[in-house]
């Protein structure tokens, strides 16, 4: 098979080699998936730029979510079968004409839907889904809080905030971007580059909290966010976009967790508030029924229509190093793909 090979850590030109791979065969519970497309996560960037502890050692097949075809079931599969097209998740592998993963992390999907489409479910879609739908139980009228909102997750963080009767606040960094916010139905979009977030949701809501914010910026987003909510509010926070990657790299960790303050229960009990972590590598890992609800539910979403992902950027193999460059360059919205 052919497969990206993230051979050394740094920009994207540098880091990738075009490689000739051994086919990999399914296990037990695993299928073998021939890859149409594959998706980029924000994650594929702090991987190469050698930042996500959970990244395999270099060199290394990065990638988390594919779509294609079913070619070969290892023992003890049932309800997917050779020939099925699929979405799925990948714990690694997923930059690959073929690639391995659990059964419980894919999805059948339709002949003719849009590869690009598919392609934004499985990471990103369950992400939100899980954020949204078990990590929160979100009600009418509730004021929520998406950061880096016009995303991949932040997209359909919003929609599904929206599906639930939300009122939503969502952050993005340019005029392009805040009127993309405003077709999703964001009710208050704000530029974070022209003002802080939390004085813009102080200045609409008033002295009214929020009740959930969804964060993927982590430091002092975190704080803020945090300081944002009202009794009963939760904070979901899965990822740290703000962490800093280059030269000194333990003192730029250092400063980017002291940056998200000291956090103590008491506080949160005293006033009924809940921080929330999720890491969907770890959940995918050990509770496996819950990433299958999570990959199932949210494609029903979409197929049912009431969820529409958007694609931003479609490329082709050999640019991958393009697709890295508007992911990593933040100029992106919704989910980037790459077809083979």
């Amino acid at each position: 098979m052919k497969a990206f090979v993230l051979a050394r850590y740094g920009g994207p030109r540098e880091a990738f080699e075009l490689r000739e791979l051994p086919t990999p065969e399914p296990g037990p519970g695993q299928i073998r998936i021939a890859v149409e497309v594959f998706g980029l996560n924000y994650a594929d960037i702090s991987a190469r730029q050698g930042t996500y502890q959970d990244a395999p050692p270099i060199p290394c097949v990065i990638g988390y979510e594919v779509v294609g075809r079913i070619d070969a079931v290892g023992s003890g599969v049932s309800g997917l079968a050779t020939g099925q097209r699929v979405a799925s998740l990948t714990r690694f592998g997923g930059y690959a004409t073929a690639a391995v993963t659990d059964a419980r992390a894919a999805v059948a999907i339709p002949d003719d839907m849009d590869a690009g489409i598919a392609a934004a479910l499985p990471t990103q879609g369950c992400t939100a889904y899980y954020c949204a739908e078990e990590m929160v139980r979100l009600h009418p009228g509730d004021h929520v809080l998406v950061q880096a909102a016009a995303g991949g997750v932040g997209t359909l963080l919003v929609q599904l905030c929206k599906r639930r009767g939300c009122v939503v606040y969502g952050t993005a960094g340019s005029d392009r971007k805040l009127d993309y916010l405003r077709q999703l139905g964001v009710d208050h979009p704000i530029n974070y580059q022209r003002e802080d977030f939390a004085e813009a949701v102080r200045r609409i809501r008033g002295k009214e909290g929020l009740d959930v914010v969804f964060d993927s910026l982590g430091g002092s987003a975190v704080r803020k966010g945090l300081a944002l909510l009202s009794a009963g509010g939760r904070i979901v926070c899965f990822g740290a976009a703000e962490r800093e990657a280059g030269s000194l790299q333990i003192l730029k960790d250092v400063r980017f967790a002291l940056s998200f303050g000291f956090i103590h229960p008491i506080p949160l009990l005293m006033k009924s508030k809940a921080i929330i972590g999720v890491n969907m590598l770890h959940v995918s890992d050990e509770r496996p029924e819950a990433l299958k609800r999570a990959i199932q539910g949210i494609a029903e979403l979409a197929l049912d229509g009431e969820i529409k992902p958007v694609v931003g950027g479609r490329f082709k193999a050999d640019q991958l190093v393009e697709a890295h460059e508007l992911l990593g360059g933040r100029g992106s919205t919704g989910k980037v793909v790459v077809s083979w």
